[in-house]
């Protein structure tokens, strides 16, 4: 293995590879993006709406499923995305040894690394679209905003997928990957304004609560989907790119460290 550092539009080979195995396996990866809303909705968006009149976000008083439906379409795109570089990328990498084979081609770590990323994203967006249809159907997108979900999906897909494979790069076996989602992921996942208006924290948690990159791709996917886009959306999107860009150069260090001998 050499230390080149070359880039070229080489990667999409290997974006192309992970679709063609997705394509193989497809009904089963479309079912949960589609079932997974509907249990939500029904588990606590139904079941809460009965005992919570309304919410306040923004200053905007609204029906608890019209401000937690949209979050949900934020938490599937940091799990479909984190999950596919981490658990599925480490398992490419040291028991398929998918790695090993694909250095041994003109291919060099960074177009591996940034195809595993972006197909992460991809990944997201498919899932995001699946469950966009969903909740649209039921009446929780109303606004024609609701298609700009689907850039948002690959922007928050390239920030939990930089950091699924950051995570990859330090990760010593599969059984590890149990702290970052144990520590990190869920509980970023209930404390991000997902299920609730971070008001409803103590000032230091929303204070906490605002660092973390789910709250940015929540609000966004929560304006979109009610037509609630401004230039402040900007803002979230760039804490998304910045996160998405500083994950990407660790992602690119640690696997350059773990696979070129």
């Amino acid at each position: 293995m050499t230390a080149d550092a070359r880039f070229t539009g080489l990667f999409w080979a290997v974006w192309r590879r992970n679709l063609l195995v997705y394509r193989r396996i497809w009904a089963i990866n479309f079912l949960p993006p589609m079932l997974e809303p509907l249990f939500y909705l029904i588990a606590f968006g139904l079941g809460f709406s009965g005992l919570i009149t309304e919410v306040v976000w923004n200053g905007r008083a609204m029906a608890y499923t019209d401000f937690f439906a949209p979050s949900m379409l934020a938490a599937t795109v940091m799990w479909q995305a984190f999950l596919e570089t981490s658990y599925s990328s480490f398992v490419r990498m040291f028991y398929q040894k998918t790695y090993d084979a694909l250095l041994a081609t003109p291919l060099t770590v960074e177009e591996i690394i940034v195809a595993e990323i972006v197909w992460g994203a991809t990944r997201a967006v498919i899932a995001a679209t699946l469950m966009l249809g969903v909740i649209a159907a039921l009446g929780y997108a109303p606004s024609w905003q609701a298609l700009v979900v689907l850039p948002i999906a690959f922007l928050g897909g390239l920030a939990f997928g930089a950091m699924g494979m950051a995570t990859t790069s330090v990760t010593s076996s599969i059984d590890m990957f149990n702290l970052p989602i144990f520590l990190v992921i869920t509980p970023m996942f209930l404390f991000s304004g997902t299920f609730f208006p971070l008001g409803g924290l103590p000032a230091w948690a929303a204070s906490m609560a605002t660092v973390l990159p789910l709250y940015h791709l929540a609000e966004l996917t929560r304006s979109a989907c009610l037509g609630l886009l401004s230039p402040a959306s900007l803002g979230h999107a760039l804490f998304l790119a910045v996160f998405a860009a500083i994950f990407l150069v660790l992602s690119l260090a640690g696997m350059r460290r773990r696979l070129v001998r």
